[in-house]
């Protein structure tokens, strides 16, 4: 708005410049023509409408004139209505004098509000209430309304409705306590199919390839299931459940076994890899790097591959979800190569006749 009345102000001073070099009789003659153009436009418009600006203009500049003499202007609106809107100018500029330089509380700290947000985010249980109680123990001063003003602006739902754990949050937060397992398919070059079985640790990303086989029967899968948990129990794991699809090569049988040793087995939904996916990714990578770069020519050449394919995605292929880190090997410290004084010299290692590499420092 005061934009608009700066804007105004000036088009009124140009206007009045220009005035300055009419005379007289033009003036009249002006005034004649915009007050029929004025009539023309009361006959068209029932009730024109007027912004606050116009309102402002209009009463600054008619309200010197006395009533009588406001009576015989042609107008859009009443005399009286253009000396209520000068008192309400009045009243307004009055009341903002009077007024204290701030009203009501003052803003809530950025970095309170950021608390706020962050004990919603990491707490879906948590009301509006259970964050209040969870400042007031920290020290922070703050009204339990502010923190729901706070969780409303920012369009966080109510604490019931954001309880609710998704099958992504239940992996994340069970990934030390998780194994998932999975059997897929490999061609030879002579067209047969062979099923392989694996395993992998979610919290680690570490690999088991148990076996392979043309015919996967019950008691094969039973077999590979006693091999794994004695291989657990060597490793010291401390998994808990083992995620499965519904495949009907996984009988009961396979089931009882985990079930035995204290792990209980998590079916997976009718055609929802997703929720299998951290398997179902290490199955998409065996096939981009090794699979469909080798031509496998039987049984034993896969087991073969499929042993050194372990062994490198285990202690040195690097994985995201570890910082890049293997599986079973840490970062290494960082080296200091001051600049100019040192070269790096890098050894490389084929795997599988130059189908992996692997890179290392020179002695």
């Amino acid at each position: 708005m005061l934009l608009r009345l700066a804007y105004l102000a000036a088009t009124n001073i140009l206007a009045i410049l220009r005035l300055l070099t009419m005379s007289r009789h033009e003036k009249d003659i002006e005034i004649l023509a915009l007050r029929h153009q004025l009539l023309v436009l009361q006959r068209q418009v029932g009730k024109p409408t007027f912004t606050a600006t116009d309102r402002a203009v209009l009463a600054g500049l008619l309200h010197r004139l006395p009533t009588d003499k406001l009576r015989r202007l042609l107008l859009l609106v009443q005399p009286d209505t253009i000396l209520r809107w000068h008192r309400n100018l009045l009243k307004r500029r009055h009341a903002a004098a009077s007024r204290p330089h701030r009203q009501g509380r003052p803003p809530t700290v950025r970095s309170i509000r950021a608390m706020v947000l962050r004990l919603a985010r990491e707490n879906p249980p948590w009301g509006y209430r259970r964050i209040h109680g969870e400042l007031a123990a920290l020290g922070i001063k703050i009204a339990a309304s502010t923190v729901w003003e706070i969780l409303k602006e920012h369009g966080i739902p109510p604490a019931p409705e954001r309880q609710s754990t998704t099958w992504a949050e239940f992996l994340r937060g069970q990934a030390e306590a998780l194994l998932a397992c999975d059997l897929f398919e490999v061609r030879t070059l002579t067209g047969a199919r062979l099923y392989v079985f694996a395993v992998i640790e979610h919290t680690t990303r570490r690999i088991r390839i148990l076996g392979a086989t043309a015919h996967p029967t019950a008691d094969w899968l039973v077999q590979l299931g006693r091999n794994l948990l004695m291989d657990l129990e060597g490793a010291g794991s401390r998994a808990r459940f083992l995620i499965r699809d519904r495949d009907a090569k996984f009988t009961a049988g396979f089931d009882a076994l985990f079930a035995d040793a204290g792990l209980e087995v998590v079916k997976t939904g009718i055609r929802i890899p997703r929720m299998n996916s951290i398997m179902e990714r290490w199955i998409q990578t065996c096939r981009r790097e090794l699979l469909d770069r080798t031509l496998i020519w039987n049984q034993h050449h896969l087991l073969y591959v499929l042993d050194e394919f372990e062994t490198f995605y285990d202690g040195h292929r690097p994985h995201r979800a570890l910082g890049q880190a293997a599986p079973l090997r840490p970062l290494p410290e960082v080296i200091d190569i001051p600049a100019r004084r040192r070269r790096l010299r890098i050894r490389r290692r084929d795997r599988l006749g130059g189908t992996l590499h692997e890179y290392e420092h020179a002695a």
